[in-house]
This record gives structure tokens, C-alpha cells and sequence, in this order.
């Protein structure tokens, strides 16, 4: 994969989970404004991230890091490619239909170690009841990753991208309806969301379908691939279920006070759309295209792909991770202050934005450095980082809490965040100069972090000159809008002028994009 196409994958699966997040936005709006911070949003989030854990678990930890790479390379050398997924496919379905059946059983217990100081207040016993419904779309998602896998081997990104818009365009619907019916709003939200599960892998489905690899389910055939393929999964499995149990922990921390949960998450997905657009769309290009660079010998294209995907990850996600430290209240404020959502709400969720930004460029650069790992099928490494950084997200977030309260589980992902980037970046370097980061890249990142230093500066200065305008009744939509416009104006000037990048370069790839 050449650089320009490389950088024009980039750029169709960062549009797709751009609008992803811009609709998530939506979503979390509404839900910020209809029902608030407060017990009910509580258990809607405790409920979710049960189905959401097991997916990173199952689907985005087990099946990026091993169904692609062996897909991939089968698929490249024209071997059966089609037999090998949909093997693979029947003994997911399998596995994932067993696990729903246990965790709808046991939604009491999976309650209790998730979300331990509900219990004995009323927020437990409806956390269990949503979490009965929305935990089928482990099932959906799951098989819908196998698919998104199959079409990001054949190089079609932009169907996989764009599946998960489907949740969020379903859960807006639902509660914009709810609302305007005078109907629960939380109700409606927790029913629609197995049914989106149902369309995203519908679409997947069918895309792969029309691409030529027709998959259907049958009964499960143990071979030497899969064989190979759940060895390479299971610690990759594991690697990813340390990642959840570092949220769990947190969400342990934080149900000690009540609304610290929805404070959090409303802080998370705001920080989550840099590392959604720019983090995740990388890494869905780029282990495939080193799985293909390594298997060919070719270590200098590796590097070289591995090098312009940092720099294009770093170039986004360094000036997103400094506005979030200098201007979150007008960004939370603007975003979330309305309806349910009061402003000491937004001044709790500014604090964690703040922090959670410290550690926005870690969180990419882990997405950048583990495919270096998944490429070789070198799972265990990365699972040993994990285990590594789960200890220190565990102790600092129990640790800091008697001093900073429910605070503490973000300063802890943000420590343990770049814990791990730097445990990642040592183990790489046994991987020689597929794993280097090129002389160009060098030379650019420090003016990449100036020009956003400069960009830092001024945001703040717009904000201290103009604080008024963010709080105003109606103005403040402007304000912000200003805000971000310029900016984005100073930080791109600055970084065309410094030479931390070429808008040349970003044109050429976007006009190639599909």
C-alpha cells in the first residue's frame, strides 16, 4: 500500500467514525439534556458496558489482532481465504451465543463486580434489568466485527467504517421520538439498542457479500488455522480484557458517588472523537498493510508506513489533546449545559476532560504501536504491557481516591496510558527498523508540538478575552464555533509556516479518497 493510499484509507475511515462521533455527539447530548447526570444515566452506563466490554474482548481484541493478519496473508496469496472466515465466523457465533446466555443468568453478579457500590441503593436493580437487554448486542457486534475484518483485508474500509453510524443514528431516532411521545426517554434508549446491533451486521453482511466472500453459518471445524488463529487471540483477548478491566476499576471507583459515573462518560466521549477519528482509523489501515509489508520482506516500507501513521496521528491528536487542557469548559459547556445537565455538571466533566487530554496521545500511540505487534502474531508482549499497566490504573485510581475522589480513575488511565505507550515502544525495538521512526518524522514531531503550543495559546487567550460570550444564552454556540475555526486557522498556519507538515500532502490524499 503506497503512502498516498496508505493516508487516503486513513482519510475514508476517519470520515466514516468522524461522523460516527459527530452523531455520538448527538446521542450523548440528548442524553446529557433528557435524562442528566444522576442515577438513572448511572445504571444506563454500568448496563451498556457490559455488552461493550465483552466486544472489545471477543471481536475488536480477539479478531484485529489475529482473524485480520491470517486473513489477510491468505487472502493475498490467493489460498482459501472464504473457508478460513467462515470457520472462524461459526465458532465466534458459537462462543458469543453461549457467553450471552451465562451473562443473562448471572446479570446480578456481573452487576455487583462491575458497579460494586450500587448495591443495596435502588441503581442496582435497574442496572441488572437494562443490562438483560441491551447485552445481546455482544452477539450483533461481534459477528459484525468478523465482517468489518473481512472487508478491511480486501481494502474496502469505508462499509466497516461506516456500520457503527447505525447505533447512533437508531438511539437519536429513539429518543427524539420518546420525547415528542411525552414517553421515558431511558426506556426507549436501552430497547433500541440490540436492534441497532441487528442492522450494523446486517450492513456488513451484505457488504462483504457483494465483495465477493460469501459467508454463512455452519457448525464449527477444528483446524490447524484455527488452531493457529485462537492461539494468537487468546492473549490478544486477554490484552484487551486488561484494557476493560482498567474501565471496570474506574467505574468501581467512581459508583462511590453518585453522577461521578455520568461525569466520567460524558468526558470519555468527548475525548473519544480525536481518538476515534484519528486512532482507531489508523490502526484499522495499518495492521492490515504491515501484515502485508512483513510477510513480503519488505522492512523499509514498513517503517515507512509505520512512520507516516504516526506522524499523521500526532499531527491531529497533539492540538486536540492541548485544547482539551487549556478550554474544556467552554467546549463541556457548550456541548453538554442544557436541560438535566446543570453547571456544576459541566465544571465535573470539564476537570476530567482536562485530564483525560493529558492522555489523548498516548491512548493513539498505543493504537499505532500494538499493530507492530499484531503483525508478527506476537500477542503475548503486548498482553504483558497490559497486565503491567492494569496495576498502575488499579493502584493509583484506589490510592488517589481519598485524595482527589472520583477524579481518580482518570488521572489512573492517563498515567497507566503512557506507562504503556513507553513499555511498547521498548519492546519494539527488538522488531529493528520496521519499528524506527523515520529522520522525517523526527524532524517534524517537535514542530508538530510547537505549532500546537502555539495554537494552546491562543485558545486561551480568545477565552480569557472573550469568557462572557461561552456562557451567554445563545451566543456561545458562536463563540465556540469561533473558537474552533480559529484555532484551527492558527494551528495549521503555524504548522504549514514551521514545516511540522505540507497541506499539499493532506489535499492530494483527500482528493484521492473514495
Amino acid at each position: 500500500m503506497k503512502p498516498i493510499r496508505l493516508i487516503r484509507g486513513f482519510l475514508t475511515v476517519g470520515f466514516w467514525t468522524l461522523l460516527s462521533r459527530v452523531l455520538g455527539f448527538a446521542r450523548e447530548i440528548l442524553i446529557l439534556s433528557l435524562i442528566g447526570p444522576g442515577a438513572g444515566l448511572d445504571a444506563f452506563v454500568a448496563a451498556f458496558r457490559l455488552p461493550n466490554m465483552f466486544r472489545r474482548f471477543f471481536a475488536e481484541g480477539a479478531f484485529n489482532a489475529a482473524f485480520v493478519p491470517l486473513f489477510s496473508k491468505k487472502y493475498e496469496a490467493g489460498e482459501d481465504a472464504r473457508a478460513f472466515a467462515q470457520n472462524a465466523l461459526s465458532g465466534l457465533a458459537l462462543a458469543v451465543m453461549v457467553l450471552t446466555a451465562l451473562a443473562m443468568i448471572f446479570m446480578p453478579g456481573l452487576v455487583w463486580l462491575t458497579a460494586e457500590g450500587f448495591y443495596g441503593d435502588p441503581r442496582f436493580d435497574v442496572t441488572v434489568g437494562y443490562g438483560r437487554i441491551v447485552f445481546p448486542y455482544i452477539f450483533f457486534m461481534s459477528l459484525a466485527a468478523l465482517f468489518s475484518g473481512v472487508l478491511n483485508a480486501t481494502g474496502r474500509f469505508a462499509v466497516a467504517a461506516a456500520a457503527p453510524v447505525l447505533l447512533n443514528v437508531f438511539t437519536v431516532a429513539a429518543m427524539t421520538l420518546a420525547y415528542f411521545l411525552g414517553q421515558e426517554v431511558i426506556r426507549w434508549l436501552v430497547w433500541v439498542i440490540p436492534v441497532a446491533g441487528v442492522a450494523q451486521l446486517a450492513l456488513v453482511w451484505v457488504a462483504a457479500d457483494r465483495a465477493g466472500v460469501r459467508l454463512r453459518p455452519a457448525r464449527p471445524r477444528w483446524t490447524n488455522d484455527m488452531a493457529l488463529m485462537l492461539k494468537v487471540a487468546l492473549p490478544a483477548a486477554l490484552a484487551s480484557g486488561v484494557m476493560q478491566i482498567n474501565l471496570v476499576v474506574g467505574q468501581l471507583v467512581a459508583s462511590r458517588t453518585e453522577g461521578a459515573i455520568s461525569w466520567l462518560f460524558a468526558a470519555d466521549r468527548l475525548y473519544q472523537l480525536p481518538l476515534g477519528v484519528v486512532g482507531i482509523a489508523v490502526g484499522i489501515v495499518l495492521l492490515p498493510d504491515l501484515s502485508r509489508r512483513l510477510k513480503a520482506g519488505d522492512d523499509s516500507g514498513a517503517q515507512q508506513a509505520f512512520s507516516r501513521a504516526s506522524e499523521f496521528a500526532l499531527a491531529l491528536s497533539i492540538p486536540s489533546a492541548i485544547a482539551f487542557l487549556v478550554v474544556p469548559l467552554p467546549l463541556v459547556s457548550v456541548m453538554y449545559e442544557r436541560g438535566a445537565t446543570t453547571a456544576s455538571d459541566a465544571q465535573a466533566i470539564a476537570w476530567a476532560v482536562a485530564v483525560y487530554g493529558l492522555g489523548l496521545p498516548a491512548f493513539i500511540l498505543q493504537k499505532l504501536y500494538q499493530p507492530l505487534f499484531f503483525a508478527r502474531e506476537d500477542t503475548k508482549s503486548p498482553f504483558r504491557y497490559a497486565l503491567w499497566a492494569m496495576a498502575i490504573n488499579a493502584g493509583l485510581s484506589f490510592g488517589l481516591h481519598p485524595l482527589v475522589g472520583w477524579l481518580a480513575p482518570a488521572i489512573a488511565a492517563t498515567v497507566a496510558g503512557w506507562a504503556m505507550v513507553a513499555m511498547l515502544a521498548l519492546g519494539a525495538r527488538q522488531f529493528g527498523v520496521a519499528a524506527q521512526l523515520d529522520t522525517r518524522f523526527k524532524t517534524r514531531i517537535w514542530r508538530i508540538c510547537l505549532a500546537a503550543l502555539i495554537m494552546g495559546a491562543a485558545l486561551l487567550a480568545l477565552f480569557l478575552g472573550f469568557r462572557a460570550a461561552f456562557f451567554a444564552p445563545g451566543l456561545r454556540y458562536l463563540a465556540l464555533t469561533c473558537l474552533v475555526l480559529i484555532g484551527g486557522v492558527v494551528y495549521f498556519g503555524a504548522g504549514q509556516i514551521l514545516g511540522a507538515f505540507k497541506l499539499s500532502e493532506i489535499k492530494r490524499a483527500g482528493r484521492s479518497a473514495p
